[in-house]
């Protein structure tokens, strides 16, 4: 299963850049030339600029505590968080650097993702304490994580591991086995998300690496992954950057958040929530987005009523990553089915908005959706964050568990009457 593609030599330019903190933040690009071996062994330090208008120039994504934020100081920002009735939000855990998307093994044992760090976390309850352990080390961009059959699969850029039951053995998980590796080797929308099936196989966004741009074949596409034989299929096109889906309980359906384009306005193009009713569905990238809205560039005469629109447009710069069903039986009734999606929060707007979960109620079929704000509150003025949530995960009891990278921390949020 070697993969088409070679390893990326310099792509810690791309880390640099989308943490905030190249000096190439103001330069505009001019092109890509995707279609050379250079750009995808080196791709250019500004791959997330590219047709910016005059109003956007001097964005850049902002970087984060480097250690994450205190316990002591998380304890003070948590009552600041707004959540509906019932509801209460307190610290699972700290010290999660990075934390990306979680996965629960067979004994209860939390198994986290990171971005930019290269780790894989697992978190242990001794007594009522909760123990963080660094388990894997040195991985590119390990942020997908999915726990099935009694093994935990890590997805990191180009290679799906599988280490087999690591909960008996948490000091040393030992390497993993590659199941999976024909993906692409560069960093730039290259970290990805895993969702299994009834059937135990992974749906695992493809992005493509650059803002806009005529995606190579290989990309902008979601595939299915059986990891027991290295088989894959296309599933779907058309999708810029999804790091975060779900099945739907309801009908077997895969559901999937979509970060929209940057550098067209504060205000345009929305981010969105999808749903794949067939195979080789085309969600619009980069030719229509927010499913009525033509790409100035690079609709090159295309309609948007070419493309599948999306299910609910969520806002613009929103960052929708993490989402799940809600299925468990603490939340009061209503919330059964629901959709819960963490955003991340904007970078490419002035005014900042998202860093909060949403929830969304719509029908099996897609229909008749709306959304609501669930808890919100990690914003400070117009571009203060105190956290940014990027995943969900459903608790044995019925509560959930929220991941934020910006924090390095978990959270818990429970109901009671």
């Amino acid at each position: 299963m070697k993969s088409v593609f070679k390893r990326t030599v310099l792509a810690c330019a791309a880390i640099v850049a989308i943490a905030g903190l190249s000096s190439q933040a103001n330069a505009q690009l001019k092109k890509y030339e995707s279609g050379t071996k250079e750009f995808w062994t080196h791709p250019p330090p500004d791959w997330f600029l590219g047709d910016e208008t005059e109003g956007q120039k001097g964005l850049a994504p902002p970087a984060g505590p480097p250690t994450g934020i205190a316990e002591a100081d998380l304890n003070k920002t948590l009552p600041n968080i707004k959540l509906p009735p019932g509801f209460k939000i307190e610290l699972y855990a700290a010290n999660v650097l990075a934390a990306r998307q979680m996965a629960w093994g067979d004994k209860g044992t939390l198994f986290v993702g990171s971005f930019g760090l290269g780790n894989v976390y697992a978190i242990t309850d001794e007594g009522g304490k909760k123990t963080v352990k660094t388990i894997i080390k040195g991985l590119k961009m390990p942020t997908g994580l999915a726990y099935l059959d009694h093994a935990l699969y890590v997805i990191d850029i180009d290679k799906l591991y599988k280490y087999d039951n690591p909960e008996d053995h948490l000091d040393n998980v030992g390497e993993g086995k590659v199941v999976y590796d024909d993906m692409p080797s560069y960093l730039a929308h290259g970290w990805k998300y895993l969702v299994a099936d009834k059937d135990g196989w992974f749906y695992v966004p493809f992005g493509p690496p650059f803002n806009i741009g005529i995606p190579p074949t290989s990309v902008s596409q979601i595939r299915r992954v059986d990891p027991k034989t290295g088989n894959a299929e296309l599933v779907a096109l058309g999708v810029r950057n999804s790091v975060g889906g779900d099945i739907d309980p309801r009908s077997g359906k895969y559901w999937f958040t979509e970060n929209a384009r940057d550098w067209v306005s504060d205000d345009k193009p929305s981010d969105k929530l999808n749903m794949i009713s067939h195979l080789g569905e085309h969600f619009g990238y980069p030719y229509c987005h927010e499913g009525d809205l033509p790409d100035p560039k690079f609709a090159m005469g295309h309609k948007c009523s070419e493309f599948t629109p999306p299910v609910l447009n969520l806002g613009p710069h929103v960052a929708p990553l993490g989402m799940k069903f809600y299925t468990g039986s603490q939340f009061p009734a209503e919330y059964k089915n629901n959709i819960l999606i963490a955003e991340h929060g904007s970078w490419n707007r002035h005014k900042y908005q998202g860093a909060r979960i949403m929830r969304v109620i719509v029908d099996a079929d897609g229909k008749n959706a709306k959304q609501e704000v669930f808890a919100s509150g990690w914003i400070e003025g117009d571009q203060g964050y105190t956290g940014r949530p990027d995943d969900i995960i459903l608790a044995k009891d019925g509560s959930i568990l929220v991941a934020d990278d910006w924090a390095g921390a978990i959270y818990r949020i429970s109901y009671s009457k």
